[in-house]
């Protein structure tokens, strides 16, 4: 290859990593809505880019989860129903409790725990929806980052957008924001204190409980939608 096409092939990765990114951002903060229906022709001329470098963003946000890629009818925005969230909040369960029992361990878990734990809090206090998805995401990774465990870690990643979906949805059903910081309280200190039976214990109790809230919730919205697209009941005569 010569020097002219390697920089070329180098350019065409970094602006469909760009677009990529934007595309992400926009998703996992809420600004495309689920099962919003994605054209490579109005993104490429949105972005003034090719169609070719749009059509490789959005395969490269298909393998972290983030669209599908419908027959005859181009990519759509996933839509979590609960089947999603089970899976992802048993993945989760096992990633994250074995992540909580080897981070307990490690011997600068209480300084990183706080300084995480604190931008947490700061958050909540902000109300922002989208700073306290990034900020529990967040304190998880740093949990990931402390069991010293690269496969683990490899593994997180792969879903890493999946949950960022999943961590958004479940903080926004919260009736306050400070119910965010009380469910943190067992994991953060488990693993700050080096207990890594109740780390493990903990992380896995904190993705089952907020999986099941969000479950019932998508179960409930279902079933109200399901009634109200039911047909009025004819009188009796």
């Amino acid at each position: 290859m010569t020097a002219l096409k390697m920089v070329s092939a180098v350019a065409k990765r970094s602006l469909d990593r760009a677009a990529a990114d934007a595309l992400r951002q926009a998703i996992v903060s809420g600004e495309v809505l689920p099962g919003t229906r994605l054209t490579e022709m109005e993104i490429a001329a949105q972005f003034e880019l090719s169609r070719g470098t749009i059509r490789a963003a959005l395969q490269r946000l298909m393998g972290e989860g983030l669209i599908v890629q419908r027959p005859y009818a181009g990519w759509e925005v996933v839509t979590l129903n609960s089947h999603d969230v089970w899976e992802l909040y048993t993945l989760r369960a096992s990633l994250e409790g074995l992540a909580a029992r080897l981070a307990a361990r490690h011997p600068d878990r209480r300084a990183r725990m706080e300084i995480a734990f604190d931008v947490l809090k700061a958050a909540a206090a902000s109300g922002d929806g989208r700073e306290i998805t990034e900020a529990d995401l967040s304190l998880h990774k740093t949990i990931v980052s402390l069991a010293g465990h690269q496969r683990l870690a490899s593994q997180y990643e792969v879903v890493g957008q999946q949950v960022r979906m999943f961590m958004a949805s479940s903080n926004a059903i919260l009736p306050r924001s400070a119910m965010l910081i009380e469910n943190h309280i067992p994991l953060v200190t488990a693993v700050a204190e080096g207990d890594p039976d109740l780390a493990e214990r903990c992380a896995s109790a904190h993705s089952t409980s907020s999986g099941e809230i969000l479950m019932r919730h998508l179960e409930a919205q279902k079933h109200t939608h399901a009634e109200a697209s039911e047909p009025p009941k004819s009188g009796s005569r």
